[in-house]
């Protein structure tokens, strides 16, 4: 059972995110928040396994609610899944270096949101397609990245093509292919990387490699 809070200004979006997800096999909606302030508390009490996050809040917005969710060991294992109306280039940066795992537009597809949520509870990143394009752009805005080269010394040759393939947008098992390696090497490197790069998944060793200038934007 993958445990949900929501987090929602507006309560008509909250009580309808929390009906599809009460409603779907393998979900249990654990609480609401109607601020950021209230999200912070709830997700330390609760302990839910994804948050459905809003941007745009009073008292405390989305983003910080996420950065002192993430960066709280006693909610290490929270994750965020951000939710919202806007799909600006500044918010997905925020959101995903407050340490989001996912970031959808708030007209996806019910289905799509409830498998998203269980991507992210899995521990994998979730960005929508259009998202996904912002990204890239924001970073290629941005001339002076946040990381020097340096941060990647730790990790192996093997480590840094894996690396450079996640941050490509692939998969376990099209990574697999492209080394000629097995799903569960690749799996070991990802871990590996987590651990080396501190990285909680991998939209977060995305933004690595691209801070690190191993990626650059066409």
């Amino acid at each position: 059972m993958t445990s949900v809070l929501v987090a929602d200004d507006q309560a008509l979006v909250r009580g309808s995110f929390r009906v599809l997800v009460e409603t779907a096999p393998g979900f249990s909606a654990v609480g609401e928040a109607e601020d950021g302030v209230a999200a912070v508390e709830l997700a330390g009490r609760l302990r839910p396994d994804v948050v459905l996050m809003d941007v745009r809040m009073p008292r405390m917005d989305g983003i910080e609610a996420t950065r002192r969710i993430c960066a709280d060991p006693a909610t290490s294992g929270v994750r965020v899944l951000i939710l919202t109306t806007f799909d600006l280039d500044d918010y997905v940066y925020a959101a995903l270096r407050a340490g989001a795992s996912g970031f959808l537009l708030k007209d996806t597809p019910p289905a799509d949101l409830l498998n998203a949520i269980s991507v992210v509870a899995a521990g994998e990143a979730l960005l929508a397609p259009t998202v996904t394009r912002r990204l890239i752009a924001e970073f290629a805005r941005r001339p002076e990245p946040a990381a020097k080269a340096a941060d990647l010394d730790g990790i192996t040759e093997r480590e840094r093509e894996v690396l450079l393939l996640i941050a490509r947008g692939m998969s376990n098992t099209e990574i697999a292919a492209q080394l000629y390696v097995g799903l569960a090497t690749v799996k070991t490197h990802i871990g590996r990387l987590l651990s080396k790069l501190n990285a909680r998944d991998r939209a977060q060793l995305v933004i690595k490699a691209y801070e690190s200038g191993l990626v650059t934007p066409a």
